[in-house]
C-alpha cells in the first residue's frame, strides 16, 4: 500500500473564547455594585470611554441646563465690588439664608467598646485600674466575651493577677449585664446575679447541666437536682430570657451590609413591571475629542492605530453592558411570569422552578441563566429577594401539580405554631397531615425541612 501526502480542506465548528467573549461573560455575572467598580476601572484604562451625563441626542444640552449655564455666568468684577462694600455682614446674611442641611447630622450608635469605655471613665478608680480596664475592654469580642486570660494580661501589663481580676470585676458590673465573661456559664451567672433572680437551684443547673438542658434531657436534670419536670421547665423558661451574647446589640462598622437591588418589580394595574436599576452604574459614551482626533489622524499613524484599538474595546464594553441589561431583564421577566402567584398571594404559593425552564423561555443556555442570577437581588412587593430564591425544588401533589419546598416549610411552620405544646406534633404526624393536603412527603424529608427552618424536634418542644 502506497502512502502519499496531500492537502485537503474541511470545515469544522468550534467555540473560541476570545477576550471579548470572556469580558461579556464576566460582565453578565457581576452584580450592580461590582459592575460599577468594573466600569470605573475601565474608565481609567481606556481614554476613549467617557461618562455620559445627558440623555439628549447630538450632545445638545437640556433646556433647563442651558438656563442654568446662563444664570451661572457671573460678572466677577461686579461681584467683588459688591462684596468689598458690604463686608462680612453680607456673608453672614447669606450664611443665615442658606441654613443648615439635615444631611449634616448623621445618626450613629456607639460600639460596645465605646459604651464600656464611657462607663469606665465615669468610675472612681485608680490610674492603674483604668489602664488595665482599657486593655481588657480592647480584648473583648463582638459578643462581649474576654478573649485573653487574666494571667496573660498581668504578664503583659506587668501587674499582679489580683489587680487584673479586680478590674475585670468592675467591667463585669457594667451594662450590658454579662459583659466581660470568659465563658457562657460565667455570662449566665453574672446576669442571674445582677437581675436578682432568686429561683432555687438555677445556678446549679447553669453550672452542671447546660448540655443536658440543650438536648432536652429534662428527666436526667430532674433526677440530679431532685425537682419535678415542671420545675425544670420553669428554670429553662427563666434562662431563655437571658442573653448569651450580651455585646451583639451594639453597632459594628464591619457588620453593616447593604443590598442594592439590580431590579425593582412594581405592580401597575394588574401587571408586574420590571424596572432595571441603572442608577448605580454610569452610562458610557465615546469621548468626543478622541473621536474627532481619530477621524483627523492618518490611518497608518501610531496614534490612529492606538485609538482604533481602544475604540473597538470601548464599543464592545458598551455593547456588553447593554446585552447584560437585556438578558437580565428577560430572565427577571420570565421569573415574574412564573412566580406571579407568589407576588399576589405570598410564600405558600411559590412554585418549583429550574434554570432550564427559564433558559427555554428566554432562549439562552442554562449556564447563561446561572451567570445572570448569580449575586443579583430584586425588590418586590413581598420584599427584597435573591434571584436564586425563586429557583426551588418541589414535590408532586396527588392531583399532578407541584409545590415548592419553601411552600412546604411555610405550611409546616403554620402547623407547628398551632400545635398543643403539651402534645407536639411528631415528624410522622406532620407527614401524615401534609399527605391529607395532597403532598406526599416522607418523615425524613419533614425532619430535614424542620431543621432547615430552625425548629426543634417534638421531644425538645414538649412542655410539662
Amino acid at each position: 500500500m502506497q502512502m502519499n501526502f496531500g492537502l485537503t480542506l474541511s470545515q469544522t465548528q468550534k467555540l473560541v473564547m476570545t477576550p471579548e467573549l470572556r469580558q461579556a461573560i464576566t460582565i453578565l455575572q457581576l452584580s450592580t455594585l461590582e459592575l460599577g467598580q468594573y466600569i470605573e476601572n475601565q474608565l481609567l484604562e481606556n481614554p476613549l470611554l467617557d461618562v455620559s451625563d445627558d440623555i439628549f441626542k447630538n450632545d445638545e444640552p437640556a433646556p433647563k441646563e442651558a438656563e442654568e449655564k446662563e444664570s451661572d455666568s457671573i460678572d466677577w468684577e461686579e461681584y467683588f465690588q459688591d462684596g468689598a462694600s458690604s463686608g462680612p455682614v453680607r456673608a453672614e446674611r447669606e450664611q443665615k439664608e442658606e441654613g443648615v442641611g439635615y444631611e449634616n447630622f448623621v445618626s450613629s450608635t456607639p460600639s460596645l467598646q465605646e459604651h464600656l469605655m464611657m462607663q469606665l471613665h465615669l468610675s472612681s478608680i485608680s490610674k492603674t485600674a483604668l489602664k488595665i480596664g482599657e486593655f481588657l475592654i480592647g480584648n473583648l469580642d463582638k459578643n462581649g466575651y474576654l478573649t485573653i486570660t487574666t494571667n496573660e494580661v498581668a504578664r503583659l501589663l506587668k501587674v499582679s493577677e489580683k489587680e487584673v481580676e479586680d478590674s475585670l470585676a468592675i467591667i463585669q458590673s457594667f451594662d450590658p449585664s454579662g459583659v466581660g465573661s470568659r465563658n457562657l456559664v460565667e455570662c449566665l451567672l453574672l446576669q442571674i446575679e445582677q437581675r436578682g433572680i432568686d429561683a432555687p437551684k438555677i445556678k446549679n443547673l447553669v453550672k452542671h447541666h447546660l448540655d443536658d438542658l440543650a438536648e432536652a434531657r429534662f428527666s436526667k436534670i430532674a433526677e440530679a437536682l431532685n425537682i419535678s419536670l415542671t420545675e425544670v421547665q420553669h428554670l429553662k423558661d427563666i434562662l431563655v430570657t437571658l442573653d448569651p451574647k450580651p455585646g451583639r446589640n451594639y453597632s459594628s462598622s464591619n457588620d453593616v451590609h447593604y443590598i442594592i437591588p439590580d431590579a425593582v418589580i412594581e405592580k401597575v394595574g394588574n401587571e408586574y413591571v420590571v424596572i432595571m436599576n441603572d442608577t448605580i452604574s454610569p452610562r458610557l459614551s465615546i469621548n468626543s475629542y478622541y473621536r474627532s482626533l481619530l477621524t483627523s489622524e492618518d490611518k497608518e499613524s501610531n496614534i490612529s492605530k492606538f485609538l482604533s484599538n481602544r475604540l473597538d474595546s470601548a464599543l464592545w464594553l458598551i455593547r456588553s453592558i447593554e446585552q447584560r441589561r437585556i438578558t437580565l431583564h428577560k430572565v427577571i421577566q420570565s421569573i415574574v411570569d412564573v412566580q406571579r402567584s407568589f407576588l399576589d398571594s405570598g410564600l405558600i404559593h411559590l412554585k418549583p422552578l429550574t434554570m432550564k425552564q427559564i433558559a427555554d423561555m428566554v432562549g439562552v443556555h442554562e449556564s447563561t441563566v446561572s451567570r445572570a442570577i448569580s449575586g443579583k437581588y430584586i425588590q418586590t412587593p413581598r420584599g427584597v429577594f435573591e434571584l436564586k430564591f425563586f429557583f426551588q425544588s418541589g414535590l408532586e401533589r396527588v392531583n399532578g401539580t407541584s409545590v415548592s419546598s419553601e411552600s412546604i416549610k411555610k405550611i409546616m411552620q403554620e402547623m407547628i405554631s398551632k400545635e398543643d405544646p403539651y402534645n407536639p406534633l411528631s415528624d410522622q404526624k406532620i407527614a401524615d397531615m401534609l399527605k391529607k393536603k395532597g403532598v406526599t412527603i416522607s418523615r425524613r424529608t419533614v425532619a430535614k425541612y424542620r431543621e432547615e427552618i430552625g425548629i426543634l424536634s417534638s421531644a425538645k418542644r414538649k412542655r410539662y
